[in-house]
């Protein structure tokens, strides 16, 4: 009997403390402004209203819809897949793009090239390696022109529709991609080469890993990333050969009137930083002796 008193004082003591302490735990999150849990962010406009035709880049095709079950694979239905060539005319080039948009998910990273087209039976020719793609940046300005340690730079972009000219917050960092190169093995010629990169809460990573830090940081109340793939595929003439070169002068050319439109579509961030600011201030519990 006396054994079954301490062990029933043993589970109550025991359980007192649990819930003592998650009590604490959500006191000490409030109180610090951890966010575990992310809020999620939509989009401004919808990805495939990314215009068309990008300088010389031309769309190819229709845009590709993807069943239910790949959508399901992908994480999201907010997404872009679409092929562009120069003038339209696919002998003068082609890029194809991808672009998936995510946000009120847990901690996961879309597929990449890495393990997509391995599993498709291609052979990798070109480890991964990061390369800072060279965007045209020349419209590029600060956000505000007042404020040093503002990291943020906009851009100009005009509705096809009305003309306007909009103002558009630019993504964080340089434009640096991860790029891969696989080969067919029934036909080693042919090479495929992709690079992506992410943009999270408004700032530039080239892997999962940067996004995880940017986009999932404790101290956000709000979280998206996206992704933006581009690939293209070609002929080499001799087996030591490479696409990579041709591949980083496309992209460059293509992601210039490319990423403004992105962007245009993707959450304002520092709007977004602001409103979570504004909204922490007023969740903060008064000052004891003081009046709300």
């Amino acid at each position: 009997m006396l054994l079954e008193r301490s062990s029933v004082k043993a589970y109550f003591v025991t359980l007192a403390i649990l819930v003592a302490g998650a009590v604490g735990f959500r006191v000490l999150v409030s109180q610090l402004n951890i966010f575990l849990l992310k809020e999620p962010v939509e989009l401004r406009r919808p990805l495939d209203s990314v215009p068309t035709k990008l300088g010389r880049w031309e769309r190819i095709g229709t845009d590709s819809v993807f069943s239910d079950t790949l959508i399901e694979e992908l994480g999201t239905r907010r997404y872009l897949d679409r092929t562009y060539a120069i003038e339209g005319n696919p002998e003068k080039g082609v890029i194809h793009v991808h672009v998936a948009y995510y946000t009120g998910t847990i901690d996961a990273i879309p597929h990449i090239p890495e393990r997509c087209w391995a599993v498709g039976g291609l052979e990798l020719t070109r480890n991964s390696e990061g390369v800072k793609l060279d965007v045209d940046q020349s419209t590029w300005r600060k956000r505000d022109p007042q404020s040093d340690a503002s990291p943020y730079m906009i851009a100009p972009v005009k509705d096809l529709v009305t003309a306007d000219i909009e103002q558009v917050t630019m993504p964080v960092g340089d434009i640096v991609a991860t790029t891969i190169e696989f080969q067919d093995p029934k036909r080693p010629e042919i090479r495929q080469v992709g690079g992506y990169f992410f943009v999270a809460n408004g700032k530039a990573t080239s892997s999962s890993y940067g996004v995880r830090s940017l986009a999932f940081s404790l101290a956000d109340r709000y979280a998206y990333y996206c992704k933006i793939q581009l690939t293209k595929m070609g002929v080499v003439k001799n087996a030591d050969d490479s696409l990579m070169e041709p591949f980083k002068k496309d992209a460059a050319e293509l992601l210039s009137g490319l990423i403004p439109q992105v962007m245009r579509c993707l959450p304002d961030w520092p709007t977004w930083e602001r409103k979570s600011l504004e909204k922490n201030a007023g969740e903060q519990p008064p000052i004891e002796g003081h009046a709300e």
